[in-house]
């Protein structure tokens, strides 16, 4: 079965560079409570609740000021906060969830249609950032990179792409995400592309990743899990976000990140108004003050995410650990979030037969 499903290197205009000023100074959207006029406009906002005392200071409680709202957050993991919404038992206005949930939430008919025009602030941030799932639907907020990390005096050899994970110096000391992890499906390509398909080849990639299988220590399902095997030395190498290397450089420090010379995995995070919120256009500017100069700033420095406004000019001791700068984004591959849904149960059935037996 083949089946093209990465979208191609992704391809980073540099127009709007030149823009200037950040586009958060808004008038109140209509519906919504004037300044001073009665009592704020509340917002329901689901997301992961990491960093919450970030986002309370430097990005919720500004937008409270700015727009006389009062902003309740409903926290959970991708898949527990979206149950919630396809069951109605939650009152969101707003939700952050990764691509691949995204996607469902889109099948499943749960996001209105974004007004673009509310959201000047997409002109200023990267193209693959801007309609990543479709132009009716929101934006990536933040995009991080799928790499490998390593440690360089163990690990036998440097690293340098995707195949040097089938290098026999790794052998009883890898690890790889399980296929049900947002990663799954990247390694999976990954293996398909170095069994030498141009395309998404499912054989070849199942084949690969059967050889691949006696070097594995463990499938993670949880960085933790990785940073932990990491620590105690049971694993040198392992694909993983480069958002969680500073966990393992405060573990071992000589780790190191590299993206392979193939292109690094693109891992996007988007931000919609979930069907019948009463509240869409203040949710709309909600979305154009995250995507802010100002807001995507103060995250990229505090490391909390990388920054989709390509506007920032951050110095080099700001950008550790986040993925920065359209050099490094135009290079980044992409999948094809409907064609993983269609997929992933088959691929998982697969998996468990053929591959963790």
């Amino acid at each position: 079965m083949k089946k093209k499903w990465i979208s191609g290197l992704v391809s980073v205009s540099l127009l709007g560079l030149a823009l200037a000023g950040c586009g958060t100074e808004k008038q109140e959207p209509s519906g919504t409570a004037s300044e001073g006029g009665g009592e704020p406009t509340k917002l329901v906002i689901s997301t992961w609740g990491f960093s919450e005392d970030f986002f309370k200071k430097e990005v919720y409680e500004p937008f409270e000021k700015r727009h006389h709202a009062r902003i309740v957050v409903e926290i959970g993991n991708n898949a527990e906060r979206l149950s919630k919404v396809k069951q109605g038992s939650s009152q969101v206005d707003l939700i952050y969830l990764s691509d691949y949930y995204a996607q469902q939430a889109i099948e499943a008919g749960l996001f209105e249609k974004i007004d673009r025009s509310r959201i000047p602030n997409i002109e200023q941030i990267y193209d693959i950032a801007k309609a990543p799932l479709g132009e009716e639907y929101g934006p990536a907020y933040t995009i991080g990179q799928l790499g490998i990390a390593y440690n360089p005096k163990t690990a036998g050899k440097e690293l340098k792409s995707w195949s040097d994970l089938w290098s026999p110096e790794l052998a009883k000391k890898l690890t790889l995400p399980s296929i049900t992890s947002t990663s799954g499906p990247m390694v999976l390509d990954a293996a398909s592309h170095v069994a030498g398909s141009s395309s998404f080849d499912e054989e070849q990639a199942f084949a690969k990743l059967k050889e691949l299988n006696p070097h594995v220590v463990k499938y993670y399902s949880k960085t933790s899990e990785f940073v932990n095997m990491f620590a105690q030395g049971e694993i040198v190498a392992g694909p993983i976000l480069e958002m969680y290397v500073k966990d393992l450089k405060a573990a071992v420090p000589d780790a190191k990140f590299i993206a392979p010379q193939e292109g690094a995995y693109a891992v996007i995070n988007t931000v919609n108004v979930v069907k019948g919120s009463k509240n869409k256009p203040l949710a709309e500017e909600f979305i154009n003050w995250h995507l802010s100069k100002e807001v995507q700033e103060k995250a990229a420095k505090a490391a909390v995410d990388s920054p989709v406004n390509k506007t920032l000019q951050l110095k080099p001791e700001e950008v550790q650990g986040i993925t920065y700068g359209i050099e490094v984004v135009e290079k980044l591959r992409m999948l094809d979030m409907k064609f993983v849904n269609e997929r992933l149960k088959a691929w998982t059935d697969r998996w468990n037969r053929e591959i963790t037996q």
